[in-house]
Order: C-alpha cells, then sequence, then structure tokens
C-alpha cells in the first residue's frame, strides 16, 4: 500500500452506486430470489423422491452409473476455477484492469464449489455412504485425492474471497446500514491503518500465491477420477492438463457472463467497461484455441491407435449416438467464440456474452460427451444400452443452477460486487468510475 489513497477522498454514502444494491431491494430483487427459490424448491422435490423410491427414477443404471450428476459435478468444478485463479494471477502480475472484476470473479468460484460436489451426494443414491469416505477412505483412491483437494480449495477461497472484502465490510459499517451488527462482527475492527493495511495486504498476496497451484490441482485430480481407469478413451495422460484448459475455459466465459448482468441490473457502466469484456474476451479466444488443440490431440491420438475398445467409443461420437452432441460442442466451443473473438469489432459487451453462452454450453456438452459415451460402450457384451436423463436429474440440473445464481444474487444483496477499497488504492475516483490520480500510470490507460 501506499499513502496515495488517502489523499483520495469519497464519501461513500447509501446511494452510492457501489453500495446502493446493498442498501436498498427493488421488486427486481424479491422476484429473482422468488423464482429461483421455486427451481430450487422443486429439485428438492425431485431428489425427495429419488431418495424415497430410490436412484432407479433417475436414468442412470449398469453399465452407466454416471451421468447428468457427474457431468454437473465436473461443469461447476470447472467454472469455480477461472474466479479465483484468473484473479490471482492478474493480481500478482500486477494487472491494473483487474479491480473491478476480481471481486465478482471469486465469488463465482464459492459458490460454483459449494454446489458442484452437492451432485456426487445425489449420484450415490444413498446418502449416509458420503460418510464412507470419511470413515473408510483410502488414499489410494482418486476419489479421497479430490475429497482433499476439493475441500483445501473450497477453504482457500473463502479466505481468498474474504480477506479483500474486509475494508468495504468497515465502509459498510461506518455507513450505518443495517444489520450493523453483522458488519461490525465481520469488519474485525477494521480501521485502515497502515499498520492493518500492510498485514492485510500481505495476506492478499502470500494467498494469491498459494491459491494457483491449489486451483491447478484441484482440476487434474478431477480428471484423474476418470484418467487412473482403463475405461475406453478416459485412460489417457493428457486429461489433466485437458481438464485445467476446459476448467478455465468454462470459468472465464462465466466471469463475463455474470459481469454483463452485474452491470446491467446494477447500473455499473462507469466501472464494468468495454477494456473489461475486451481484455476477458481476448483470454477467452485464446482459451479457445488451447481447448480446440487439447481436443484434437486426445481424438486424433485414440484414432492413430486404432483399438477397438476406444474405436467404437470414438465412433459413437464423431458418427453414432452422441454425434448431434459432439458436432454441437465443436460449433459452441470452437466456430461461434472464434468468429466472434477473432474479430476486434465484434469484440463488443454483446458479442463476448454470446460467445460466453456459447462456450458454458457447449462445455456442458463436452462433460457429457467424456462421461456418458465411455460408459455406454463397455468391453463386455451386454444387452442395449440406452441412456436417458429423467426428469429426475434434470430438475436436480436445474436446481444446482438455480442455486447457484441464489448464493450469487444474495451476496452482491449483502456485500459491494466491485471493490470499493481496491478502486481507491489503484487511483479510482469510485463517484465517477474515472482515473484521477496521475501516478496510477501503470493503469491508467486501461481503465480510460
Amino acid at each position: 500500500m501506499n499513502n496515495r489513497s488517502a489523499s483520495i477522498a469519497v464519501a461513500i454514502s447509501v446511494d452510492h452506486p457501489l453500495v446502493k444494491p446493498v442498501s436498498t431491494s427493488g421488486g427486481g430483487f424479491y422476484v429473482t430470489a422468488f423464482a429461483l427459490l421455486i427451481v430450487m424448491g422443486w429439485a428438492f422435490i425431485a431428489w425427495l423422491t429419488q431418495y424415497i423410491r430410490g436412484l432407479g427414477v433417475s436414468g442412470l443404471d449398469r453399465p452407466v452409473y454416471w451421468g447428468v450428476y457427474i457431468t454437473n459435478f465436473v461443469f461447476f468444478v470447472g467454472i469455480s476455477h477461472a474466479g479465483t485463479l484468473i484473479s490471482a494471477i492478474l493480481r500478482v502480475t500486477g494487472s491494473e484492469w483487474r479491480r473491478p472484476i476480481t471481486r465478482a470473479a471469486e465469488a463465482i468460484t464459492v459458490f460454483a464449489l459449494m454446489v458442484g460436489p452437492i451432485n456426487v451426494f445425489f449420484d450415490l443414491g444413498r446418502p449416509d455412504r458420503v460418510l464412507n469416505m470419511f470413515l473408510h477412505g483410502q488414499l489410494k483412491s482418486p476419489l479421497m485425492w479430490d475429497v482433499i483437494c476439493i475441500s483445501t480449495y473450497l477453504v482457500s477461497s473463502l479466505v481468498y474471497l474474504y480477506l479483500p472484502l474486509i475494508p468495504d465490510i468497515a465502509e459498510l459499517r461506518d455507513t450505518g446500514i443495517r444489520p450493523r451488527w453483522f458488519y461490525r462482527l465481520l469488519s474485525l475492527n477494521w480501521r485502515g491503518t497502515e499498520k492493518q493495511k500492510h498485514i492485510l495486504e500481505k495476506m492478499i498476496r502470500v494467498m494469491a500465491i498459494a491459491i494457483i497451484p491449489i486451483a491447478v490441482s484441484v482440476h487434474t485430480v478431477v480428471s484423474w477420477v476418470f484418467a487412473m481407469t482403463i475405461q475406453p478413451m478416459w485412460h489417457s495422460t493428457i486429461f489433466g492438463p485437458y481438464f485445467v484448459v476446459g476448467a478455465i475455459f468454462s470459468g472465464i466465459a462465466s466471469i463475463i457472463i455474470a459481469m454483463a448482468i452485474l452491470r446491467k441490473v446494477y447500473h455499473l457502466e462507469d466501472y464494468l467497461k468495454p477494456i473489461h469484456f475486451n481484455n476477458l474476451g481476448i483470454l477467452l479466444l485464446v482459451m479457445t484455441c488451447l481447448w480446440v488443440y487439447f481436443t484434437f490431440a486426445e481424438y486424433l491420438t485414440t484414432f492413430y491407435g486404432g483399438e477397438p475398445a476406444h474405436m467404437a467409443v470414438f465412433y459413437s461420437k464423431l458418427t453414432g449416438e452422441f454425434a448431434p452432441m459432439f458436432w454441437s460442442m465443436g460449433i459452441l466451443c470452437f466456430i461461434i467464440p472464434f468468429v466472434i473473438l477473432a474479430v476486434g469489432r465484434f469484440r463488443t459487451i454483446t458479442g463476448t456474452v454470446i460467445a460466453s453462452i456459447s462456450v458454458n454450453i457447449g462445455m456442458w456438452l463436452e462433460r457429457y460427451t467424456i462421461v456418458v459415451p465411455s460408459l455406454s460402450n463397455p468391453r463386455l457384451p451386454i444387452s442395449e444400452i440406452t441412456y436417458y436423463p429423467s426428469w429426475v436429474e434434470i430438475s436436480i440440473t436445474a436446481g444446482c443452477f438455480a442455486g447457484l445464481t441464489f448464493f450469487y444474487v444474495m451476496f452482491s444483496k449483502i456485500f459491494p460486487i466491485i471493490s470499493i477499497w481496491e478502486l481507491k488504492e489503484g487511483g479510482v475516483d469510485v463517484a465517477a468510475g474515472e482515473v484521477i490520480s496521475s501516478a496510477a500510470t501503470s493503469g491508467k490507460k486501461r481503465m480510460q
């Protein structure tokens, strides 16, 4: 920290654009929250039906014992990557343009990690079996690696989200927003002294560095749940980096979508600017190219090997029953985002949002075409296999997306979704969203 921020005197009131979403609640907030709660309630009824009648009410059966639930698990853990990971990398590299987007990104990580692993709970059928992981877990099992890595990542992400929140929580406390006891408790007696600033900044730097390898390890281990088996087209050494690239790919797309919604709903046009969407769009373009490279390498290696068990899965994707999903995945994850993002004049806010929606739909299909086709083509002869998600699985999936959205909406209602103190430290007049300090040369051009 430096003394530059001390010279920027900005009165934060309850009507300030960055505080108003916390201090006031319009009808739209209640309608949105109520609608999301209805979807979550219906998902709970679907799960209760599954719990009472058994896992047979889902489309799962031998040998397709993993389906939509595990697809959701991989997808949500995937989108959790870009939030904290991108934020940490941008902090470490000192990128000034990151300041308005870090908190929105970090919140996605926490809530996606809360929603994703619940799908494993749904897939078990019997909830009591979760205890077996802790009572009889074996460290040689990739499933235990998953439990350890995801738990570590969730705790680290919560700490990493909370630390930069402390000065803003103190701001809300001093503004008098209710409940005052809540903000007073979470502010940890923050007074903004130089000693407190030094300690906070040091802790944030340490967490930013530590969380990068943790984030990379999580989706690598998720991939090993598949790759450590000998199932056709799962047993692949490339799955680790392939899953990490896919996770960052879908995560960046999720950040862009969330930013666009926040910008529109909370009228944050002065803070979330076209340059932020342009920069994230360029990152998304890079990840688009990396994703198609890894996908091509994976399928080329399988085709060149020509092993019958693998080729059965290979052709079921390219020309068989999963071909519509596979080719839709290719169009949604590569053709559409590449055409939009590779051309500068298309890389607008609208363009990057369209590309991001396309990517996230495509990446869900990619996870599905990884999970289901391999299980639908077992080595041993078996009667005809047909797996179709039932209304129970579809309802629970809708509930998971609604849950993630609900947590995010509630977070933005309780805390400022854009970090006020970080904008001040970057030399930004938070009353207008403009750079006012000539000393902030590293971020001046990016913020204007």
